[in-house]
């Protein structure tokens, strides 16, 4: 029976499920998700073989650490058998990236995750902070942290791409261990693509969330407050029913496209049900065993050529 693909991040020596279990929905940020089902998720996710887990203080206003935490707790596994990511700086009151509140949210983190150390802490969506203060404050606060064992990798977050060039620009090799990018490689924008040997050639590790850019590419289609243009809306929206007609899902092909790029390490989904976890583990395996529909995915891409890597500005996102 095939498992699922671990990936190693960077130079840190983890390795990380291939996809990557996305714990924003825990904190009702996309509908109410109970205990049950939560701890219920978490435990297929892990019997499945994903060992990565990601959250922010930001999701649900704590409340996906605090349900992320009791759900690891309900595993009983050891501590090492399971990754966890979550971050800083970015609170439902707002931004804060100074060293004072990141080494205060790092406790009430840990508290709230039930853990003695997270493996990999992100500063959230930088783009909205400081850039300044976050190479030459945020970051060596961190690395305090991690001198003292709270944290073991250091990452940053965010939508624009060429906030992660300055950063990793200025500050000393080795301080910045990771990346989270998202809805930039995925069917409709794949503009990362660009970026990742410079990433490889600084040892950052690679992780990309929103596969299906934020709903975009989903048979229901993304939600109301989705900034994307009106134009990609119904771009996505087209591709979508091309897939339905020959009987296909556009999700599947979505996480497939960009599940096939190893320099990536692994791809954050969110999920809130067993339903969720077994359909992404199901395309992943199905990937390394029999291939992508590649015939699909090209129909896919030509109708998505029009509007390719065409972004939106920062503003609402779940990163």
């Amino acid at each position: 029976m095939a498992t699922l693909e671990l990936r190693p991040l960077g130079n840190t020596g983890l390795n990380l499920s291939c996809v990557g279990f996305g714990a924003s929905p825990l904190g009702n940020v996309f509908g109410q998700v109970s205990e049950e089902d939560a701890i219920a998720s978490v435990r297929e996710a892990f019997r499945l073989g994903i060992n990565f887990f990601d959250t922010s203080p930001y999701y649900g206003g704590t409340l996906s650490e605090t349900v992320l935490g009791k759900t690891l707790q309900a595993l009983g596994v050891r501590r090492d058998q399971f990754i966890v990511s979550t971050k800083c700086g970015r609170y439902v009151e707002g931004f804060d990236f100074s060293a004072e509140r990141v080494t205060r949210s790092v406790e009430e983190s840990l508290a709230r995750l039930k853990l003695d150390y997270v493996d990999i802490l992100q500063c959230h969506d930088i783009e909205f902070g400081s850039l300044d203060q976050i190479v030459n404050e945020t970051i060596p606060a961190l690395q305090k942290l991690k001198e003292a064992g709270k944290i073991r990798f250091i990452g940053i977050t965010g939508l624009p791409l060429n906030i992660f060039t300055y950063v990793l620009d200025r500050v000393p090799p080795g301080s910045v261990d990771a990346i989270l990018s998202y809805c930039h490689y995925s069917l409709n924008d794949s503009a990362l693509e660009d970026l990742l040997p410079y990433l490889e050639s600084k040892g950052v590790g690679v992780i990309s969330a929103s596969p299906l850019a934020m709903g975009l590419l989903t048979e229901n289609g993304p939600p109301e407050w989705h900034p994307a243009s009106a134009e990609l809306k119904i771009a996505c929206q087209s591709a979508g029913q091309l897939c339905k007609e020959k009987g296909k899902n556009i999700s599947k092909i979505a996480l497939q496209y960009s599940l096939a790029n190893k320099a990536i390490s692994s791809v954050l989904v969110g999920m809130n049900s067993v339903k969720q976890v077994e359909e992404n583990v199901a395309a992943a395996l199905e990937l390394m065993t029999k291939g992508r529909d590649e015939e699909t995915q090209k129909e896919v891409e030509a109708v998505l050529k029009p509007v390719k890597n065409q972004t939106w500005p920062s503003g609402i996102q779940q990163s």
